[in-house]
């Protein structure tokens, strides 16, 4: 993996990360919460969608490539 690829990954699992913040605090999930106790799956998705893009970034960061 480039090390372009892995710091456009970085950057896309912080983007997902703060909308998917931004989908915590509305009112919508907050709805949602109070009738089933759990985020909606649009909130979820998010939060998990970038985190696994900033692993997968800081992964292909850590590991030398070819030269």
């Amino acid at each position: 993996m480039t090390k372009a690829i892995s710091i456009a990954l970085i950057v896309g699992g912080v983007v997902l990360l703060y909308f998917g913040g931004q989908s915590f605090h509305s009112l919508s999930n907050d709805v949602s919460r109070f009738f089933t106790g759990a985020p909606t799956n649009k909130t979820i998705w998010l939060i998990a969608g970038g985190a696994v893009a900033m692993l997968a970034g800081l992964i292909g960061l850590a590991i030398p490539g070819k030269r």
